[in-house]
């Protein structure tokens, strides 16, 4: 019989502001348990082949970066898209099939001895043994940074909807694309759209580097270093070095050393988001490279040592997990690895189930049963992710960019460090704050998120602070469970008068970019236009607030929260509404109890007497 795939029972045919989406995986296969994580592991048994109905969608037309300077001279990109380009799709968020991976030895291979004199080369030699790889690539989220969000029938995406760390990729694209996994225009003033590059555009090394030197640079759309080039000044994170320079990437030898994804390779990207290491979520960074026992028990490095796709499994490139569409209550059988579309691999459930807790030595029958009731209305990692931000570096909790421009007596941006190293002030960007060891927020949580999207009104709420994203659930829709979050706060830009948040240019060596003349007016006006949105020129900030859903750094099960840290008053759940908790002072109304007590006094006095009057007839008929 053949299986539909969970992507094909959600949504379509729903209006989006640009496009309408809709993405059919029909495949048929051999449910298998076993874990296809090993090398050994046969290749699953395909009798159909997919088919993939995708809406085309275009990109808006290509918008040029205002310009860089850049000391090395650079080819013309614009002579580079004239090989078979594809349209754009937008790409649902799924779960991709599940295969295997057959991992080879590419150093005698002879396409990959080289020498290659541009990246696109790399992977041309890729794709003469791949042959589908770059259109598979080339739909799904990691390329497009669009994706279809049935539950709000809207497109999310970086460059969709708004965040409060740089607010937008737009106008900043060759900055940006050092996080995108193709290869743009080296002509800092030149952007390419992503539905207009070539199929060799597609960089292969971001993800199969082995060597851990291949790094791609800013401000040149994303591409490895093919000569000598300087880093900018404090940007040194960025460009992956230490000193002021870069030197030429050896592509022969990255190429040869290709093999699956590792934690370090996808980390290059998600442990930096935001503008550095563990700024942006709070349960992502470098610590993770080679976390201990105590960090991450599926991540330990000398331990079961999970690399990203044991749980982000993927097949075709279609990795599975999303940040814009969350399965807060996964429903679905325990996950059958190599099975295709059987489950939700990115779910504590797919391996645990829904009753995780089992009497053992540690605990009881009874105490297993009564930790399993919990699971219908706690999510497994506020339990077992006590804090974030656990391991030995901190996540940014506040930015405010309303003090952003300060410069030091010579001229250079004002920086501000505190005793722990960690900078307070940095003048291109503004004050923050920092944390480790996090107690997460807590919220009611099924899987929704509204994103404010790009030219969306702000709109405060009662405390004057704009959700980025609102999360949607409560105690009684019957959809939601109680979610670790950290939230991220700004005090970003907008438009007074559109009441609109500001889209600005912050990175470039021209003079509209924010980080050279620190002038927010010419910033956003560049960064709105960009936008295609109405500027009016009068400038104010707005607090914001960001939710982002903590996942990673698991701790043992000796380290989970216990009782006592929820069950208290002023404990961890202290703000939820619609569970009880006898040590919580909201949860006693003394009048009430007065009453009650008083009641029971008197049952107790009246039983008393009763037995008192008993055995006195008793004694009187005896004697």
């Amino acid at each position: 019989m053949p299986r539909i795939g969970l992507d094909a029972r959600r949504p379509a045919g729903a209006q989006a502001r640009n496009s309408v989406a809709a993405d059919l995986h029909i495949r048929h296969g051999q449910a298998r348990a076993g874990d296809s994580s090993s090398q050994s592991t046969p290749r699953p048994r395909r009798r159909g082949q997919a088919i993939n109905v995708l809406a085309s969608l275009m990109l808006a037309a290509s918008q040029p970066a205002a310009a860089f300077a850049q000391p090395a001279a650079h080819d013309d990109a614009a002579t580079k898209v004239a090989a078979v380009t594809r349209p754009m799709s937008v790409p649902q968020e799924t779960d991709g099939y599940v295969g295997t991976r057959t991992p080879q030895d590419h150093k005698d291979f002879k396409q990959l001895q080289g020498p290659f004199t541009t990246p696109e080369q790399v992977t041309q030699a890729c794709l003469s043994c791949h042959t589908q790889a770059a259109r598979q690539v080339m739909s799904n989220i990691h390329w497009t940074w669009k994706a279809w969000d049935p539950k709000t029938k809207r497109i999310v995406g970086k460059n969709e909807v708004y965040n409060n760390f740089c607010v937008s990729p737009i106008s900043n694209e060759q900055f940006c694309t050092v996080c995108h996994i193709g290869y743009g225009s080296t002509d800092p003033n030149t952007f390419i759209p992503f539905s207009q590059r070539a199929e060799d555009r597609v960089d292969c090394l971001a993800c199969h580097d082995q060597t851990k030197t291949y790094r791609k640079i800013p401000f040149i759309g994303g591409n490895p270093a093919m000569e000598k080039i300087a880093v900018r000044p404090g940007c040194n994170e960025v460009y992956g070095t230490d000193k002021p320079y870069v030197l030429p990437e050896d592509l022969p030898q990255i190429a040869k050393s290709v093999g699956p994804p590792t934690r370090y390779t996808c980390g290059l990207c998600h442990f930096y988001g935001g503008g550095g290491d563990g700024v942006k979520h709070g349960d992502l960074d470098s610590s993770l490279d080679e976390p201990s026992h105590d960090l991450d028990v599926h991540m330990d490095a000398k331990g079961l040592n999970f690399p990203c796709q044991q749980c982000h499994q993927s097949g075709d490139h279609r990795i599975s997990g999303r940040h814009y569409t969350i399965d807060a209550v996964p429903v679905s059988d325990a996950f059958l690895r190599g099975a295709p579309h059987n489950g939700n691999a990115v779910t504590c459930q797919s391996c645990h189930s829904e009753t995780p807790h089992h009497r053992n030595d540690d605990i009881t029958a009874l105490v297993a049963g009564t930790l399993n009731m919990h699971t219908r209305d706690i999510a497994c990692q506020t339990c077992h992710i006590p804090e974030f931000a656990r391991g030995s570096l901190p996540t940014k909790l506040d930015w405010n960019y309303a003090t952003a421009g300060k410069l030091a007596p010579n001229g250079s941006p004002l920086v501000m460090v505190d005793k722990r190293g960690w900078n307070t002030y940095w003048g291109v960007k503004g004050s923050f704050a920092w944390g480790v060891n996090v107690v997460p927020d807590y919220r009611w949580f099924n899987g929704t998120e509204d994103w404010l999207h790009i030219g969306d009104k702000a709109r405060p709420d009662k405390n004057g602070v704009v959700a980025i994203n609102q999360i949607e659930g409560s105690a009684t829709d019957g959809k939601s469970r109680i979610w670790p979050f950290k939230i991220s706060r700004n005090n970003q830009p907008y438009d007074m008068k559109t009441g609109t948040l500001a889209v600005f240019h912050s990175f470039g060596f021209d003079d509209d970019a924010f980080t050279m003349a620190y002038d927010w007016k010419k910033a956003i006006t560049v960064g709105m236009k960009a936008a295609n949105l109405p500027f009016s020129g009068e400038i104010g900030f707005e607090k914001t607030a960001m939710y982002w859903p903590i996942t990673h750094m698991v701790a043992p099960k000796s380290k989970a929260l216990a009782c006592r840290d929820c069950h208290a008053n002023n404990g961890r759940l202290q703000n939820i509404d619609g569970v009880y908790i006898p040590g919580r002072a909201t949860d006693h109304q003394p009048w009430i109890e007065r009453i009650g007590l008083l009641m029971a006094a008197l049952a107790c006095v009246a039983v008393f007497l009763h037995g008192t009057i008993r055995v006195a007839m008793w004694l009187r008929r005896k004697f």
